[in-house]
C-alpha cells in the first residue's frame, strides 16, 4: 500500500482569488497529489492548503507551492491579522499512512534544504524537526514576523536559518518547515470589539500564559465582522480537547461581559477530535465508537471511504481503490482485462465531468439561466458513471461465458455454437462501452463553453479518458469479431463500431 503524508502549507494570500488558485494549481500539478481542502480568510489574508501525497511527491508539491508563492506574493505589501514571516509561511509534514514522524522529519529537512538553496529563502526547522529546543515552538520561530526578522537576521546568531542565506528574501521573507502530529485549528469568535479583553483571554487560555496545556492562542480583530477572535491551536487534542477550550474561553469571556457567539475549524481535523467533543458534551456512557458509528462499521468492512460521496476519506479511499484496480489489471488472469479497463476509464471520465459541473454550479459567478442545463448535465454524467461501472462487470462476465463454453467437452455437438454465441456477446459488451463513451464524450465536449474556467483542465482530462474508453473498447470489439464465423454479423458489429469512433 502506498505511503501517504499530509502537508498543510500556509501561504500569505487570502484575498486575491487568482493568486490563491495559481498556488494551489502548482501543488495539484504534481503527480500523486490529492487536494483535500483550500481555506482562505480575508481578515487573516492567509490560505491554508491541505493535501495528501506519497512522500517524494509531497516534497515536490510543497516546493512548487513555495516557488509560486515567492513569485506572486510580496510581503512588503501584505497586510493581515495573522502573524506571518513568509510568502509561504509554514509547511508541516504529518504522517497519515505507512509513514512515521521520523520519516516526516527527513522530508522536512530535504524540503528546507531545497528551498534554501534553490529559492534563496531562509528556512527554519520547527516542531518535531527542530534542531534546537527554542525552535520547537512556531511562535518563537516567527517572533517579530517578516519586518522583525528582516532587521535581525544576519545580525543575531540566534536567528540564523537552518538552511539558505543568512538574510531575508526581499519579498518572500522566510519559511518554517517542520514535522508534527495532527493538530486542531479552533477559532472562537466573541461578541466584543475590545481587543484588551481579547488579549487577556488569549493569554490566559494558552499554555505559555499559564493556561491550558498543549494550546496556543492569539487575539485577532476581524475587521469585516467587527469582532474579536481568539485563534487557538490544539497541539495535542487528547490532552486538551475542543470542549475544554470552549468551556474555558466562555468562562474567561464572561469575566469581560462577553460571550463566545460562534466557533470555526480551520483546515482538516481528525474525526476523533469531533468524536471526543460529542462524547464529552453528551456525557455518554458505555459508548463504543467502533461499533456504534455507522461509518466506522462500514470502513471496517471495506465499504467506507471508497463508498463515501466526498471529503478527505473519499479521496484517500480513491487512492486505495486505484491501487486495487491497478493490481487487479496487472495479474495474469484474463479478467479483468482491456474491456473492463475501458469501462473504468469511461467511469473516471464521467466522474471528472461531474466534478467540473458540481464546482461550476457552486460558483457565485454562475449565470442563473445556465443552472437548469448544468444540473441536467450533472445528472447525465452521474448516470453515465454508473452505467460504465456496470459495463466493467459485464465485460468480465461475458468473457467468463466464453470460457465456460470453451470448457465443454470437445465432442459436445453444442460446444462450437455456444462458443460463437459467447464470442458475439463478448463483442457486444465493449461495443456498448464504446457507444456510451461516444455519447459521454459528445456531452462533455458541449460543456466546455459553460463550465467554470477553473475546472477546464479537469474537463479536458474527462474528454481524454472518454476517448481512451472508446478506443480501448474498440480493441476488444475487434478481437472478438475476428473470431466470429458469421462474417456478416462480424462486419455489422465492426461497421457500428467505426461509426461510433468517427465522432470521437
Amino acid at each position: 500500500m502506498t505511503a501517504l503524508v499530509e502537508c498543510v502549507p500556509n501561504f500569505s494570500e487570502g484575498r486575491d482569488k487568482a493568486k490563491v488558485e495559481a498556488v494551489v494549481a502548482a501543488a495539484k500539478a504534481v503527480s500523486g497529489v490529492t487536494i483535500l481542502d483550500v481555506e482562505t480568510d480575508a481578515d487573516h489574508n492567509r490560505c491554508v492548503l491541505s493535501f495528501v501525497a506519497p512522500p517524494q511527491a509531497a516534497v515536490a508539491a510543497c516546493f512548487a507551492v513555495a516557488q509560486k508563492s515567492r513569485d506572486l506574493i510580496d510581503l512588503n505589501a501584505h497586510k493581515g491579522e495573522h502573524p506571518r514571516m513568509g510568502a509561504v509561511d509554514v509547511i508541516p509534514f504529518i504522517p497519515v499512512r505507512g509513514a512515521s514522524v521520523e520519516d516526516c522529519v527527513k522530508l522536512a529537512q530535504a524540503l528546507a534544504r531545497r528551498i534554501g538553496e534553490e529559492l534563496q529563502i531562509p528556512a527554519y526547522l520547527y516542531d518535531l524537526a527542530a534542531r534546537v529546543p527554542e525552535r520547537k515552538d512556531l511562535a518563537s520561530v516567527r517572533k517579530g514576523q517578516f519586518e522583525g526578522l528582516r532587521d535581525l537576521i544576519g545580525k543575531d546568531p540566534a536567528r540564523a536559518p537552518d538552511f539558505g542565506p543568512n538574510r531575508i528574501h526581499p519579498t518572500a521573507g522566510a519559511v518554517a518547515v517542520g514535522a508534527r502530529r495532527q493538530i486542531v485549528n479552533f477559532n472562537l469568535n466573541l461578541d466584543t470589539r475590545d481587543m484588551a479583553a481579547g488579549k487577556d483571554i488569549a493569554k490566559r487560555l494558552r499554555a505559555s500564559g499559564g493556561g491550558l496545556p498543549c494550546v496556543r492562542g492569539k487575539e485577532i480583530y476581524l475587521e469585516k465582522r467587527g469582532q474579536v477572535q481568539i485563534s487557538t491551536v490544539l497541539t495535542d487534542y487528547k490532552t486538551t480537547s475542543m470542549r475544554r477550550v470552549l468551556a474555558e474561553a466562555m468562562a474567561l469571556a464572561r469575566e469581560h461581559g462577553a460571550k463566545v457567539v460562534s466557533t470555526e475549524l480551520v483546515g482538516l481535523l481528525p474525526r476523533e477530535a469531533l468524536l471526543d467533543f460529542a462524547i464529552e458534551t453528551l456525557t455518554l456512557e458505555n459508548f463504543n465508537p467502533e461499533v456504534q458509528i455507522l461509518e466506522n462499521r462500514l470502513e471496517a468492512l471495506g465499504l467506507g471511504a471508497a463508498a463515501s460521496d466526498g471529503g478527505a476519506a473519499a479521496q484517500i479511499g480513491w487512492l486505495e481503490a486505484s491501487d486495487i484496480l491497478s493490481k487487479a489489471l496487472a495479474n495474469t488472469e484474463p479478467t479483468p482485462g482491456g474491456g473492463s479497463a475501458a469501462a473504468a476509464a469511461g467511469a473516471m471520465g464521467c466522474a471528472l465531468g461531474a466534478m467540473a459541473l458540481g464546482i461550476s454550479l457552486k460558483s457565485k459567478k454562475l449565470d442563473a439561466a445556465k443552472r437548469p442545463a448544468l444540473e441536467q448535465a450533472l445528472q447525465a454524467m452521474e448516470r453515465g458513471r454508473e452505467d460504465f461501472q456496470k459495463l466493467a462487470a459485464e465485460d468480465a462476465q461475458s468473457f467468463e461465458g466464453f470460457k465456460k463454453a470453451q470448457a465443454l467437452p470437445k465432442d459436445d455437438p453444442a460446444r462450437a455454437g455456444k462458443m460463437q454465441e459467447a464470442l458475439a456477446a463478448a463483442a457486444e459488451v465493449p461495443l456498448r462501452t464504446a457507444a456510451a463513451a461516444q455519447e459521454a464524450h459528445a456531452a462533455a465536449k458541449a460543456l466546455a463553453a459553460v463550465v467554470s474556467p477553473a475546472v477546464a483542465s479537469d474537463l479536458n482530462c474527462a474528454l481524454h479518458l472518454l476517448k481512451a474508453a472508446a478506443l480501448c473498447a474498440a480493441e476488444n470489439v475487434r478481437i472478438n469479431t475476428s473470431g466470429l464465423k458469421d462474417r456478416e454479423k462480424a462486419r455489422a458489429l465492426d461497421a457500428r463500431l467505426d461509426s461510433l469512433l468517427q465522432s470521437v
